[in-house]
């Protein structure tokens, strides 16, 4: 599909209404939406990539929200592979520094890794709101346990483990607190290793608050009317439910990574577990579905999307620096899977 294919015709999300001839650059004004960056894969082959609207380009790094979830899912398994990880273990058996306080749920279910991947550990905190510019950023024991400055509950076990799906970004900074106590490595690094450079992301980072060398190509965080975020974005300590700063384009390495069916990141076997469904139409970090895995993500000032095929070598990544971006996003991608007839 060219370029001028996709700049015309977007079809409407949830029948918004929209003219079906309006233009990218028409939509993003309508929606208050400053900055989009597009990247779509056909036959295991990035097709083209694209940034839209003033000071973004293919590079521009934006905040990849609950996309990062995935990406910890990775490092989860990448460890699981090298015996350093269980799947189906109580991981209190593994934390050091923080554990699940116990209660009635888990007197006989218990949190294991599966369930935090799939979110059907129990847990609670469906999301993370990060931190403006200028306010204090609690620890990750601060965020686990809601103390103070953490603007969060804290993350306890309302019921049985194992029983319901139920999304939380609370088990996935449970996820990052086994990593790190495992490990004994920052999460940003282990990222690095494990997934970046294998892979060959350049452009992506789990730092934060954002390195200053990161800062000039970087979205700005736009709020639904169209204002700029106070602080241009906040920060976000939940690197494994939310704080991954990357580019459409590095995201659709993962894609083909998870598509190729491991060997670089994971091992074969490893990497048809992430795919297979459990509770919730989800796998191991991914939604799942009968063609197609995916996952969106909102962030303070940025919502984004991504989704890939389970054959073909197919996906599309949009990131966007609005809060009122996931209905472009969802334009797009429709618009992009119906041209090319996925």
């Amino acid at each position: 599909m060219k370029l001028r294919a996709l700049a015309v015709g977007l079809l409407p999300a949830l029948l918004c209404g929209a003219d079906l001839d309006s233009t990218i650059a028409e939509r993003m004004q309508a929606l208050h939406v400053p900055g989009v960056s597009v990247a779509v894969l056909d036959g295991g082959k990035l097709l083209w990539a694209r940034g839209y609207g003033e000071g973004v380009n293919a590079e521009t790094v934006f905040q990849a929200a609950s996309l990062s979830k995935h990406v910890a899912a990775l490092i989860a398994l990448r460890l699981v592979d090298e015996g350093k990880l269980s799947l189906d273990e109580d991981v209190n058996r593994k934390l050091r520094t923080w554990k699940v306080p116990e209660n009635e749920f888990t007197k006989t279910e218990k949190v294991t890794l599966r369930r935090l991947l799939n979110h059907s550990a129990g847990l609670t905190v469906h999301g993370f709101a990060g931190y403006a510019s200028g306010t204090p950023v609690p620890s990750l024991l601060q965020v686990l346990d809601g103390a103070k400055p953490a603007n969060s509950p804290a993350v306890r076990v309302d019921m049985v483990p194992g029983t319901q799906w139920r999304y939380s970004g609370g088990g996935y900074e449970v996820v990052q607190q086994v990593i790190l106590d495992v490990t004994g490595r920052s999460f940003e690094d282990l990222a690095r290793t494990l997934i970046f450079e294998p892979l060959g992301m350049k452009r992506s980072t789990f730092a934060q608050p954002l390195p200053k060398g990161w800062e000039g190509n970087a979205a700005i965080g736009h709020r639904t009317d169209g204002d700029m975020l106070a602080g241009r974005w906040h920060t976000y300590p939940e690197l494994a439910a939310a704080g991954l700063w990357t580019t459409p384009s590095d995201l659709t390495r993962i894609i083909l990574e998870i598509q190729a069916g491991g060997g670089r990141v994971l091992k074969p076997a490893t990497q048809r577990l992430m795919l297979t469904k459990l509770l919730g139409n989800y796998g191991l970090g991914l939604g799942i579905e009968e063609k197609v895995f995916s996952h969106g993500g909102a962030n303070e000032g940025f919502r984004c999307a991504m989704i890939g095929s389970l054959t073909g070598g197919r996906g599309v990544v949009v990131m966007t620096n609005s809060d009122s971006g996931g209905r472009l996003a969802t334009e797009i991608q429709k618009k992009i899977t119906a041209d090319r007839g996925w």
